[in-house]
C-alpha cells in the first residue's frame, strides 16, 4: 500500500435521486479522465431477506432509498482494491430487475482520482477517511421540486418501476430530502450545485493536487449545454 496522503483519491458525489450526480461525474470522466465507480450497482438484490420495506399505498415494497438496502462495505472494499491494485470487480444492478445481473472490471491509473457516486455515498464517507482514501465529498443539490420532476422523467424514461410506484416513490423522497440533505452534511460532504461542485473540485483538487490526470482542455463541461439530472 501506498502512503496515507497518496491513497486519498476517492472523489464521492452524494445527493438526492436525480440531482445530477451521474452528470456531474460524467463531465469528470469527460474532462479529466477519472474511472467512474457507480455506487448504485451496490444494492442488494430484490429478493434479500433483509431488505428494508416501506409501505405505499396498500402495498409493502423494498425500501431502495434506505441505506440498509445496500452493501457499503463492499463498496469501500471495491474503492480500496481500486486504490491499491488499480483494478476492482464491481457488480452490474438492474434497478427494473431488482437484482444483479452481472460484474464488470474496472481499472485505473496509480496516480488518478476516483469518482464516487450514488445516492448513499455520504454513507461511506467516515469509512473512506479512516482508511485514508477520501480526496473530498460533495453532495450535489437544486431544490427538491425541480429534482422530483428531473427524477420522474428520468425513472419513466428509463422504465425503472411502473409509473404508479414511482410518482409514490417520488412523493416520499420530495418529503425526504431536507433530512438526505443535512445527513450528507452531518457526514462530511459539502453542498452545491453541479456547477458549483464542479468548480470546487477544480480549484480544490486539481489545481493542488499531483493526481489530477491530463490536463483540463477546452470549455467547462457544464457550459456545454449539460443539463443535471
Amino acid at each position: 500500500m501506498g502512503s496515507s496522503a497518496g491513497r486519498a483519491r476517492v472523489v464521492v458525489l452524494t445527493g438526492p435521486s436525480g440531482a445530477g450526480k451521474s452528470r456531474l461525474a460524467g463531465a469528470l470522466h469527460t474532462a479529466y479522465r477519472w474511472p467512474i465507480v457507480r455506487l448504485d450497482d451496490f444494492y442488494r438484490d430484490g429478493d434479500d431477506p433483509g431488505l428494508p420495506l416501506v409501505t405505499l399505498g396498500a402495498a409493502q415494497l423494498p425500501d431502495w432509498d434506505d441505506p440498509r438496502s445496500w452493501n457499503a462495505t463492499a463498496a469501500v472494499d471495491a474503492l480500496e482494491a481500486l486504490v491499491d491494485t488499480g483494478s476492482a470487480r464491481v457488480p452490474t444492478y438492474d434497478i427494473a430487475q431488482s437484482r444483479a445481473v452481472g460484474h464488470t472490471e474496472l481499472t485505473a491509473a496509480p496516480d488518478a482520482l476516483l469518482v464516487a457516486e450514488g445516492i448513499f455515498a455520504a454513507e461511506i464517507v467516515p469509512a473512506l477517511r479512516e482508511r485514508g482514501l477520501l480526496a473530498g465529498a460533495y453532495c450535489i443539490t437544486h431544490g427538491r421540486t425541480r429534482n422530483a420532476v428531473l427524477r420522474f422523467v428520468r425513472d419513466l424514461r428509463e422504465g425503472r418501476k411502473p409509473p404508479l410506484v414511482l410518482l409514490r416513490r417520488g412523493l416520499e423522497l420530495w418529503r425526504r430530502e431536507p433530512a438526505i440533505i443535512d445527513r450528507a452534511v452531518a457526514l462530511g460532504a459539502s453542498c452545491g450545485s453541479p456547477k458549483s461542485v464542479h468548480e470546487a473540485i477544480r480549484a480544490r483538487l486539481i489545481a493542488s493536487g499531483p493526481t489530477a490526470g491530463p490536463p483540463d482542455r477546452g470549455p467547462h463541461p457544464w457550459e456545454q449545454g449539460r443539463q443535471p439530472g
